[in-house]
């Protein structure tokens, strides 16, 4: 335990007032930590991109943390919006990620591709209002709906490609909840939407008899936290991945007959309900990760991102649909991490980068995704999911 007069003679971490974002900053910070504590940072203090380019991105940059990627692909893809054959960077330091996610590619390659489709798209921002009384707070939410274009004017004042396409509303006691859907573009739209909505409320607050307290988040948007209301009503992009798996196929590949397939769904179902699991597949979790430190996705967004809903059916002849719709898949093509120079590259490798490419990349990643349901769980089926790690995910002697 430190004492006050510890705390306050505390040693700060170095910071440059002129240009805190170059090589020789970067340089005062790793030679501060190894003053401090002893650590080196040799391997930290390798990288190729230009620390100039960073200020938005990191505050006191010091380095740069070098994960793996690897390729996978093709994985042959017939979307609304992502057509043809892609090849996948995924960055990992978990073995047998991506071999077990190139053959699930495979798999759906040979079987004709995968059918990818963007079926809805919100951004939130949920701020409670709170009023004396519920009377009053039914009355406050009849009061929205009568000022809804004013209100969005308000909102669509501070963005030129968010777009208020509807508002929630729930009541708890003298509670309002509005829950402000948006779309916004190639960006993912968390700041966006935040910015837009504090307009919307600080208008409301100043129309609206009595100027009622508010509170930007009143938590039912869920930033980067898993809900329900996510599984139902949509945050970032709504996307299903299907295929028709032939029987031949999946056999011949991993071992497995399409009859055995369906008897492991109707288990691991069971089990997903006792769990109240987010996700009643596999692993998406795994690629979409692996894929967003690849292409400088917001990573904290796989909180989200990674639920699932996956749906199969024994066909007639018997092949196999299966699909996955992922209800809130969070990523962007334009902002945030997407433009520095390792992602951006990444990006540029999907034909995703820029403007009008992020439902594109989006029904990239689901058809990822269905890939690796696949090849999961054939594996756990098949009983080589153990071996394969030992053979591929051990590093050590």
């Amino acid at each position: 335990m430190t004492n006050d007069g510890e705390r306050a003679g505390r040693a700060r971490v170095p910071r440059d007032r002129d240009d805190d974002y170059t090589p020789e900053a970067a340089t005062m910070r790793r030679d501060f930590v190894r003053q401090q504590i002893g650590a080196g940072l040799d391997h930290v203090g390798r990288y190729s991109f230009d620390p100039g380019t960073l200020p938005g991105n990191i505050e006191n940059f010091a380095g740069a943390a070098q994960v793996p990627i690897g390729i996978a692909g093709p994985l042959h893809i017939q979307g609304e919006h992502a057509r043809g054959d892609f090849y996948i960077p995924m960055a990992t330091t978990e073995g047998t990620l991506v071999a077990s996610y190139n053959r699930g590619m495979r798999l759906l390659t040979e079987c004709g591709g995968v059918k990818t489709t963007v079926v809805e798209d919100h951004m939130q921002r949920a701020p409670v209002f709170i009023l004396d009384d519920a009377l009053e707070g039914r009355h406050f939410g009849q009061w929205i709906d009568e000022h809804r274009e004013e209100i969005t004017a308000a909102a669509q004042s501070t963005t030129r490609s968010g777009r208020l396409t509807s508002i929630g509303q729930y009541s708890v006691g003298p509670l309002r909840y509005l829950r402000f859907n948006y779309t916004t573009g190639d960006a993912a739209g968390q700041n966006m939407t935040g910015k837009a909505t504090l307009a919307a409320c600080e208008w409301i607050q100043a129309n609206y008899p009595g100027a009622p307290r508010f509170i930007l988040s009143g938590a039912i948007d869920t930033d980067k936290k898993h809900s329900q209301i996510n599984m139902l009503l949509t945050r970032g992009k709504r996307v299903v991945a299907e295929a028709v798996i032939k029987k031949d196929v999946i056999k011949q590949l991993m071992g497995v007959d399409t009859e055995t397939l369906l008897w492991g769904r109707q288990i691991s179902m069971a089990g997903s309900f006792m769990a109240a699991s987010a996700n009643n597949g596999a692993h998406a979790a795994n690629g979409l990760t692996a894929m967003f430190i690849a292409t400088g996705q917001d990573v904290a967004n796989v909180s989200e991102s990674h639920a699932g809903i996956v749906y199969t059916q024994l066909l007639d002849n018997g092949d196999y649909y299966w699909s996955i719709t992922l209800p809130a898949l969070i990523v962007a093509t334009y902002g945030g991490g997407t433009g520095l120079a390792t992602q951006r590259e990444c990006l540029e490798m999907l034909g995703c980068y820029g403007a009008s490419k992020v439902m594109k990349f989006a029904e990239i990643c689901a058809g990822v995704v269905l890939a690796g349901e696949t090849s999961l769980s054939s594996a756990v089926l098949h009983g080589d999911w153990v071996t394969s790690h030992d053979s591929l995910g051990r590093n050590r002697p």
